[in-house]
């Protein structure tokens, strides 16, 4: 009987690392799919005017494709917008036209146009609490005498 051999691979790449317990990075063509989306969805925006939503700036702070280029996830960043759910909503409800602009700018980059999913991108929030926080730290607690 032969016994099936258990095999390792390694590859040695800043871009790609395929190990038991290790996450894949992003491939070459995945970044560069990214970067055709976020630069061609900063146009678009700006042409349908989803950048500035109820007084707010909206901007694409990252894109990621999946492996197979079929799904794109565009995280949105809101400035100042005070409802984000309603502006991230309406930006969903007009994907079908942004699809359709980017398909006719990317028709001789891409076999396929990706599923679009957008989401909201919290980490500018979070920066702002983790320095909060970092603030609370650094100040000394007050004394019964400086009160």
């Amino acid at each position: 009987m032969r016994q099936a051999t258990k095999w390792v691979a390694t590859v040695k790449d800043s871009n790609f690392t395929a190990h038991k317990g290790n996450v894949m990075q992003e491939g070459k063509r995945q970044r560069q799919v990214a970067s055709v989306i976020q630069e061609e969805f900063n146009e678009i925006f700006r042409r349908l005017g989803l950048n500035m939503v109820n007084g707010g700036m909206v901007s694409i702070s990252s894109v990621k494709v999946t492996p197979d280029l079929l799904e794109a996830r565009i995280y949105l960043s809101f400035y100042q917008v005070p409802d984000k759910k309603a502006a991230l909503k309406r930006i969903e409800d007009r994907a079908w036209e942004i699809k359709k602009e980017f398909a006719e700018k990317a028709k001789h980059q891409l076999r396929r146009i990706p599923i679009l999913h957008f989401y909201e991108d919290d980490t500018l929030e979070q920066v702002f609490k983790m320095e909060e926080l970092f603030k609370q730290i650094q100040s000394p607690p007050a004394t019964e005498g400086e009160l």
